[in-house]
């Protein structure tokens, strides 16, 4: 793939499972600066946009792609966000951020299966989706080696999780 992005555009990739707080400190880092970071979310792209199953090969990894890159081609700081399992997703995220020109981090949230529930009780998908496909779902320690990822434990607040990120990415 061609490069992307400048070397002023930061891309951040927020992984984990379900209920972590990834598109809560995604919503919270665009919220905090304004205009011009896009959030390439995977929720929306496979489950609204496509409406498609989560699976190696699939039409969503290709567009989280091609979307990340569009944003990042046209001045946009990118947080490429979802669960991203590292089976399906782990070759585009690294070839995304090889082919980044800019700054790229990568965090990967790592929350007990225990605390996925407790938080995922405290949403609305609650009552789309319970314990049992939490549990199918979750994948503990889902490395993605090249990405370097930094990991967030479960005991840091969203705040604190945000500030991190924000100063990491040098968003300021």
């Amino acid at each position: 793939m061609p490069p992307t992005g400048t070397a002023n555009s930061n891309l951040i990739v927020i992984r984990g499972n379900a209920a972590s707080g990834k598109s809560s400190t995604a919503q919270g880092i665009r919220d905090r600066c304004g205009r011009g970071i896009a959030i390439v979310g995977q929720d929306i792209i496979r489950r609204n946009i496509l409406r498609e199953q989560d699976m190696a090969g699939a039409a969503n990894i290709g567009l989280i792609d091609m979307t990340a890159r569009f944003a990042l081609d046209h001045g946009y700081h990118v947080i490429v966000e979802g669960v991203l399992n590292a089976a399906h997703y782990g070759e585009m995220l690294t070839q995304l951020v090889q082919d980044h020109r800019g700054q790229s981090r990568c965090y990967y949230f790592d929350v007990s299966f225990n605390e996925t529930l407790r938080r995922h009780l405290t949403r609305p998908e609650a009552l789309d989706f319970g314990e049992q496909k939490l549990r199918q779902w979750y994948r503990p320690q889902d490395d993605v080696p090249r990405l370097n990822e930094w990991r967030i434990s479960e005991d840091v607040p969203l705040t604190e999780v945000i500030d991190l990120i924000w100063r990491d990415a040098t968003l300021d």
